[in-house]
């Protein structure tokens, strides 16, 4: 992968790198936010960080912020709310425009445009809050599910259940979270990862926790997962899945680093989710996979902030 090149040169601007935030993924948004500005700093650049509260707008002002590097998971973020309020202030920022991150931070929703689209997904039903309960269970027959948020992520709320016992308690605790709850087919397979870099596929991660289930825990706790890079796929599949990633992105209207999301079985794929604002931790997918195709993490910072802009 080449260093950008006919991208925004943002080095002497004022860059806030927002970070933090009001969601429930507010810890590992501050671990990412932490590692860019380190990154920005080392390159050069002028950069602050905002721990970002109910009051963006003033914070951006103190900040004197003349681009936003987005380093938000999650709700108020990485949905579309952020970057509709920094249209409105005319700030550059990283990342996918509005209506991409709306729809991606949608489980349901980019499911639906993934089917227009074509590209295999697990069947999946919805259930929203206040809807009849007894009639979803009976309609379940069929396990294991796998029962999650809808507009959540980190595998925040998630729960896999094998019975109605327990698909009930993980309506329970996916409700905690989300009035939208995603009940999909589970898939036992191997979960593989493609990051996309500024409409580039890179190298495929296979992810293999060590508890079997890629949790909160596998994810942020050092040495609980391995990973590995490229993934062990024969060579047509391992294409195809870049091709697939690749056009997920482009039918959700991505832009900058996005990371796509499969369960592989049997040479067959089911694409997951699409994240429009991949973690930058020390064991997140991402700059593994940049690292992997010659990008180190401060170059992959650059090219992220080099393609922001606005009305994406």
């Amino acid at each position: 992968m080449s260093a950008m090149t006919d991208r925004n040169d943002f080095k002497k601007s004022r860059v806030a790198v927002l970070m933090g935030g009001l969601s429930a993924e507010r810890d590992v948004s501050l671990k990412t936010g932490s590692a860019v500005l380190k990154a920005l700093l080392e390159n050069g650049c002028n950069a602050v960080g905002v721990d970002v509260g109910h009051d963006l707008p003033g914070q951006l002002q103190s900040a004197g912020a003349e681009v936003a590097f987005i380093c938000l998971h999650g709700r108020y973020g990485e949905d579309g709310t952020v970057q509709g309020l920094l249209e409105m202030m005319q700030i550059p920022y990283t990342g996918s425009g509005v209506m991409a991150s709306s729809m991606a931070m949608d489980k349901v929703v980019t499911k639906q445009i993934l089917l227009y689209h074509e590209i295999s997904t697990p069947g999946f039903v919805v259930y929203r809050a206040g809807e009849d309960r007894a009639a979803l269970l009976e309609s379940c027959r069929h396990f294991p599910l796998v029962v999650k948020p809808a507009r959540e992520g980190s595998t925040i709320g998630i729960s896999i259940v094998k019975d109605r016992a327990q698909l009930e308690a993980g309506l329970d605790q996916a409700l905690q979270h989300d009035s939208l709850v995603l009940i999909e087919d589970f898939i036992n397979g191997d979960e593989i990862t493609v990051s996309v870099l500024n409409d580039q596929p890179l190298p495929i991660i296979k992810i293999v926790p060590k508890k079997g289930f890629y949790d909160y825990a596998s994810k942020y706790t050092p040495g609980q997962t391995e990973y590995l890079l490229p993934a062990p796929l024969e060579a047509v599949l391992y294409n195809r899945l870049q091709e697939v990633s690749l056009s997920a992105c482009r039918a959700l209207s991505c832009r900058g680093a996005a990371r796509v999301d499969f369960m592989v079985r049997d040479r067959e794929f089911f694409c997951l989710e699409v994240n429009t604002i991949p973690g930058m931790t020390e064991t997140s997918l991402l700059p593994k996979a940049a690292a992997a195709a010659g990008v180190s993490f401060n170059e992959l910072v650059m090219q992220i902030l080099g393609d922001a802009g606005l009305n994406k």
